[in-house]
């Protein structure tokens, strides 16, 4: 088998079944792993694909830059937002994270709630601005602006002074193996300290995240509450995801034929 053929049934299987596994790859095409790994590297390097121990899984979309991530999958982030946001109660303390679904969330807070937001994104405090009930704290540190938060030492530091009844994180990759994954290692850090703080934490994901991966792990399974997906329930990683433990609060559309319910 050509190279090229190689590596056009390397990225067939990962439609197909949602990962490579390089020896098993080898064994039926009668190659040496070697080869495969080679081949998984080239498509890695043109990011097609998310290297992981022993093969590949799909690449996250959502690794692209700040701007370019807010015309991804928009409907699917405000149907996540809105369940989420029925999760802070009147009175309660939110952790909340930066990105573009939480940024969905922060719009899909009622102006009225009475609530204090704890965040380490400027576009979150900036668009709870005209929440006159919600009390900000917006923890500093260096500016990451790849996904407009703050990171290091400074803020992961302000993050263990801070406790809440409710973290509310975003991620990149949503995989049963692989875990929660993000493309950056002090921002996935930051997640880990946020979450650590709050009695609960959801995981925000919309259904191109579902079953994907990114470099750096965030959190096992066992450390989260739930995810919130607009992913249909009977999608495979999704229940894959449930069987692990976490709730699944499904914020579906009209096109899956249910109702957004938390």
């Amino acid at each position: 088998m050509l190279a090229a053929e190689r590596r056009d049934h390397l990225l067939d299987l990962l439609a197909r079944e949602g990962k490579v596994v390089a020896k098993d790859v080898a064994a039926r095409l009668g190659i040496s792993e070697d080869s495969v790994r080679r081949d998984l590297r080239d498509l890695a390097s043109e990011g097609l694909v998310q290297r992981v121990y022993g093969g590949a899984l799909p690449v996250s979309p959502a690794v692209v830059d700040y701007a370019a991530r807010q015309s991804v999958a928009p409907d699917g982030k405000q149907r996540v937002a809105s369940v989420a946001a029925g999760l802070v109660r009147p009175g309660g303390a939110l952790i909340l994270d930066g990105g573009t679904t939480a940024l969905a969330v922060a719009h899909a807070l009622p102006k009225d709630l009475d609530c204090t937001v704890i965040t380490h994104s400027p576009t979150i405090t900036a668009a709870l601005l005209g929440h006159p009930r919600a009390e900000l704290f917006l923890l500093g540190g260096r500016v990451f602006k790849h996904s407009a938060v703050t990171l290091g030492a400074a803020a992961v530091e302000a993050a263990q002074n801070v406790s809440a009844d409710l973290c509310l994180i975003g991620v990149t990759g949503v995989h049963p193996e692989a875990g929660l994954t993000t493309g950056d290692a002090e921002e996935a850090a930051m997640k880990r300290a946020l979450s650590a703080r709050a009695a609960e934490t959801y995981v925000l994901a919309s259904s191109e995240k579902i079953g994907t991966a990114s470099r750096f792990r965030v959190l096992p399974w066992h450390k989260v509450t739930g995810l919130i997906t607009d992913a249909a329930p009977d999608h495979p990683v999704v229940e894959q995801v449930k069987a692990l433990g976490p709730d699944i609060l499904t914020a579906a559309g009209p096109a899956d034929g249910t109702e957004p319910a938390a």
